[in-house]
């Protein structure tokens, strides 16, 4: 559904020990680096987190969030595990299932080192 995300980080390199590790839950290989930016490639997209080119600090997007894909309520809760293991902040509800609209997701969500809201989901069966 996307080419790509990138978010911005003031830390390159905490921001891909972080990211390895929450990434590698869910069976993503560790970053590419390039210069001031790493890269997550992937058959279905490409995350990126790059240093700002302006110079100025990162900051997050006030209401925007990132969805990583899952394949399980598991694989979500290994992700939100080593998402707060690696120094993220968990928000809103523990990882579970929230229902809307005729969906039925297993979330959890976290904000990363930078306050970026990340989430991981996982579609289940109605």
């Amino acid at each position: 559904m996307f080419s790509h995300i990138m978010i911005g980080t003031n830390d390159l390199d905490k921001a891909k020990a972080f990211y390895d590790k929450l990434l590698g839950t869910l069976e993503v290989r560790p970053a590419r680096v390039d210069g001031h930016r790493i890269f997550y490639i992937t058959k279905t997209g490409v995350f990126s987190v790059s240093k700002p080119i302006n110079g100025e600090p990162a900051t997050c997007a006030n209401g925007g969030t990132i969805g990583f894909a899952a394949n399980s309520p598991e694989q979500v809760d290994k992700w939100h595990a080593a998402g707060v293991a690696a120094g993220g902040t968990p928000i809103e509800n523990p990882p579970g299932i929230r229902e809307g609209a005729g969906n039925k997701l297993y979330l959890a969500y976290l904000r990363d080192l930078d306050g970026n809201k990340i989430c991981a989901m996982h579609r289940l069966a109605n």
